[in-house]
């Protein structure tokens, strides 16, 4: 196999890639999110129970989309450095982050939770007890103190909002949600005491309910599109698994009892999620009841149960992450398998290479301090860790190269007889100690670094507006100007030239001419970022055959 089939193969095995992600996107695509309001109903706040035994449901009723749960008299706002959030004691009800402006509309800042019908996105925490009166989600809780409006002061680290529920047995708790500055995880803390003359059996649910998320906008090049949307779970036992939206009723409601692990809603960029503490026995489910806005989608974690004797007192705890899929800061979180969340691949060796490339990229970015700059400089490691491969294979080139004149003499020898041309030519290979296949492997390697970057670029918000210089600045979306895929089909175009050709099929030869072409219009759409990383390899990979065809050339002659 010589170069250029190579690289033919390589380019079919790239386009075949993307329309099977397309292929996949449309089949996954969920159903139109259904915007009509839920009537009201009687039924349990928390719906059946998650398994035989498990804790029962809670009274209480659902509320319709015309009384929406912001509209409750005890809710509060809060405002920190790095979020904006609505609570009323058993909700989150919406959450805003500041510092990331929307795509779609960057006058306002990204919204994770909303109370608007077609939106609807909530978190939400009750109890549910045996034969006992629980605080719910939706009614219960009130604040704890007379303030409506929390915002973290300067120099303050942390922000404590309180509410709490005093039951007719007796049982009160007091659950306070901890803010701490520049971070997106918020601390749960709730503080139960038995004041009463019985003992108390009851359970702590976490979950998070919301209606279907519309499509995301752009082409099959952009990475909005690829961007998993749907529930999350991880589990120390099967680790981390995921459903898609429509695969909800499909693939059967979940029912996983766990010790510690952690679910979440994610999406392009963000996610939200429930982390409990790691010892505390739960039990996950999924579930979709109508609700606000028509269909909720709910994952939930029940447990730990508590038995509570009169005089005593406990208490629990979990962090609510309401955020970017930042690297950083999940690490900095130290909670198991919660580095999954940022979702670079569905398959775990592409994710696992796509996070080896990202530790690279964020090291670069460290001391080099652009991204893009940091992009560039990733090509240059890349090139270095292959250069073995490269050398042998443009020394295969270069000798392929020196055996164009022998080769069209054997292929004008046997005109039309390809069978006669193929063996001829293999002796000929043979007899010069030249490898066909010699140069290929390098091209192959590339395949799924480039694929993983695909992944790495479009999925790390740390990139997110990222700007490098002059017209590019967001390397997550295309280039405005479309200057870089320009100069890629140029590069293309000079690298094709210099790659020996001799005993190519006509039809192949006249497809490689509208390679650089045909490249240059799909990488037109891809993420400015990606196509930086393809421009840099495609010019250090010209000035590399530029140098070792000239090396391992002809030999000068003797005068």
């Amino acid at each position: 196999m010589n170069q250029t089939r190579a690289f033919l193969l390589f380019a079919w095995l790239l386009v075949a890639s993307l329309l099977w992600m397309e292929w996949t996107r449309e089949k996954a695509a969920p159903p139109p999110a259904t915007t009509s309001t839920a009537t009201t109903s009687t039924t349990a706040s928390v719906p059946t129970a998650v398994g035989p035994g498990a804790v029962p449901t809670a009274p209480g009723t659902t509320p319709t989309a015309s009384a929406t749960p912001a509209a409750t008299a005890g809710a509060v706002t809060v405002h920190t450095d790095v979020l904006n959030a609505t609570l009323d004691g058993g909700q989150m009800l919406q959450a805003e982050l500041p510092g990331y402006p929307d795509l779609d509309d960057p006058t306002r800042p990204v919204r994770l939770f909303s109370t608007d019908p077609a939106h609807y996105f909530a978190a939400q925490s009750g109890w549910v007890a045996t034969g006992a009166p629980a605080p719910t989600h939706l009614s219960g809780f009130v604040p704890a103190e007379a303030t409506r409006a929390y915002s973290m002061a300067p120099g303050a680290t942390t922000l404590d909002v309180p509410f709490v529920w005093t039951g007719a047995n007796g049982v009160t708790i007091r659950r306070t949600y901890t803010f701490t500055r520049g971070s997106y995880a918020v601390r749960v803390h709730d503080e139960v005491v038995n004041a009463g003359t019985a003992p108390w059996q009851a359970s702590v649910y976490r979950q998070l309910s919301r209606t279907m998320p519309e499509a995301p906008k752009g082409g099959f090049t952009s990475g909005r599109v690829f961007a998993f949307q749907g529930a999350a779970w991880y589990s120390p036992q099967d680790k981390y698994e995921k459903r898609a939206f429509n695969k909800f009723t499909d693939d059967g409601a979940l029912s996983k009892k766990v010790t510690g692990g952690w679910i979440a809603f994610l999406q392009h960029h963000f996610f939200t999620a429930w982390i409990p503490q790691p010892g505390d026995a739960t039990e996950f489910a999924t579930i979709t009841p109508n609700g606000i806005g028509g269909t909720n989608y709910v994952i939930r974690e029940v447990g730990p149960t508590v038995n509570l004797a009169p005089g005593q007192k406990l208490s629990t705890d979990a962090r609510l992450w309401v955020g970017p899929k930042s690297v950083e800061q999940i690490a900095a979180a130290k909670v198991p398998g919660l580095e999954r969340a940022v979702d670079f691949s569905s398959y775990t060796t592409m994710a696992t290479l796509a996070g080896w490339l990202y530790a690279v990229l964020a090291w670069l970015h460290g001391f080099i301090g652009n991204w893009g700059w940091s992009i560039i400089g990733l090509v240059v490691l890349i090139k270095l860790a292959l250069l073995p491969l490269a050398n042998a294979q443009y020394r295969s080139m270069a000798k392929m190269r020196r055996l164009q004149p022998k080769l069209q003499q054997l292929k004008e020898r046997h005109g039309e007889d390809r069978q006669q041309f193929q063996q001829a030519m293999m002796e000929l290979y043979r007899k010069e100690k030249v490898n066909p296949a010699g140069g290929c492997l390098p091209i192959f390697v590339q395949m799924p670094i480039f694929l993983a970057l695909y992944w790495m670029l479009s999925e790390s918000v740390e990139l997110r507006h990222a700007p490098w210089m002059l017209w590019i600045h967001d390397l997550t979306a295309r280039d405005p100007y479309f200057v870089l895929p320009v100069i890629n089909a140029a590069v293309m175009f000079v690298t094709q030239k210099l790659t020996p050709t001799a005993g190519m099929d006509p039809a192949q030869a006249k497809m490689m001419q509208f390679m650089p072409l045909a490249f240059g219009v799909m990488f037109a759409f891809f993420p400015s970022g990606l196509v930086l990383y393809w421009v840099t390899n495609g010019l250090l990979t010209l000035a590399q055959q530029w140098y070792f065809l000239r090396k391992y050339g002809e030999p000068a002659k003797k005068n």
